[in-house]
């Protein structure tokens, strides 16, 4: 964290404040738990389809918590960077849109 406060995305690392951090841990939990969940069907010889269909959930909650992470650092770190004259983080951003877009 910067000494002004501010999320010190500069220095790749940001302090969450403790609404954003529980709600990307609780997402994380939940995620593990999915997956752990999957793990117990394969365990215990699951019929495939079932299998697929837990799987493609957890997807779904893995695409939601990038949404949400995404929206997060759009709101804060890239907004702050544009007002403070960095474009370097348009770049970034850029780059990471295209590697989640694959």
């Amino acid at each position: 964290m910067e000494k002004d406060g501010t999320c010190g995305c500069a220095e790749k690392t940001k302090e969450r404040p403790p609404e954003e951090y529980r709600d990307l841990i609780s997402r994380l939990n939940r995620i593990e738990g999915q997956v752990r969940g999957i793990r117990g069907m394969v365990e215990k010889n699951a019929y495939c389809t079932d299998i697929l269909m837990q799987v493609a959930a957890v997807s779904g909650a893995l695409n939601s918590f990038n949404k949400a992470l995404l929206a997060n650092h759009i709101k804060t770190c890239v907004t702050r960077d544009i007002l403070d004259g960095k474009e370097e983080t348009v770049d970034e951003l850029v780059n990471v849109l295209q590697k989640l877009m694959k």
